[in-house]
């Protein structure tokens, strides 16, 4: 179905989820401040799969866009804030692969052995959390559009969360899939890239629009809001496009 799934990517050793063990909710930046509706929709899946959830009200920023921007000693600074926050929880869920990837893996780069390391190694993306990890990629979900999907580049190259989405989209009912050519390519949003590389970044981002154009889908999903920020800001400023609509994949697991 998708060549993609032949790249090699990171594996991972999933502990086991026992039912009743709490899950903490980190909802990130760009969906608290912009699209709280895909934090709705992670709480209502992981609801109605019987987890009990949880929102620590202290949770701030990853630290992500300061590291990326060479600032870290503000990184790391974030960074213990998130940790001493999500401390308490074994399992730490969040509706970002671009976070997941911030917390499980450059955590430990920017501090090995360190006990934000630790912690970070308890972050997963919301789509493996259900697909690797509680094994369920049917919701009863029910969308007949068709749809085509966006993975951003740290849930490809960084965690290797390209099946478990995929798995989840292909068990909604009445959805015709769309695949998007050169679909592992990427978008240029890139965090702070998109504004201290402005030109190259638009680049990247009308040939991301373009192919998603060519899918003739009535709808984009995808499992990181910043980079459809990104390209479907470039399809609304575009007076020659028609922008297709954009969803969270956990938005569409709630249609019905």
């Amino acid at each position: 179905m998708m060549d993609a799934l032949n790249t090699a990517v990171p594996e991972w050793d999933y502990p086991t989820y026992r039912a009743g063990e709490e899950v903490a909710l980190f909802t990130t930046c760009f969906v608290d401040q912009f699209y709280p509706s895909v934090a709705r929709a992670v709480v209502q899946l992981l609801e109605e799969s019987g987890i009990p959830v949880v929102f620590p009200e202290e949770q701030t920023c990853c630290g992500q866009p300061a590291l990326n921007s060479g600032y870290e000693g503000d990184a790391l600074r974030v960074m213990e804030q998130f940790a001493q926050v999500f401390a308490p929880y074994k399992w730490i869920i969040t509706p970002s692969s671009s976070c997941a990837a911030m917390c499980r893996v450059f955590f430990e780069n920017a501090a090995p052995d360190s006990f934000m390391a630790k912690i970070g190694k308890n972050v997963y993306e919301f789509s493996e959390f259900f697909v690797n990890i509680l094994g369920l990629d049917d919701v009863g979900a029910v969308f007949p559009r068709k749809v085509a999907m966006h993975i951003g580049c740290h849930g490809r190259r960084e965690l290797g969360v390209v099946e478990a989405p995929m798995r989840l989209l292909r068990g909604i009912r009445g959805l015709e899939y769309r695949e998007i050519p050169n679909m592992d390519e990427c978008c240029g949003f890139g965090g702070t890239f998109s504004v201290k590389m402005a030109g190259t970044s638009l680049a990247m981002g009308r040939k991301k629009v373009e192919n998603i154009l060519k899918t003739g889908a009535d709808v984009v999903a995808t499992i990181d809001m910043s980079c459809a920020m990104h390209f479907g800001g470039i399809m609304r400023l575009d007076p020659r496009i028609e922008p297709v609509p954009i969803m969270h994949l956990a938005e569409l697991l709630v249609q019905r």
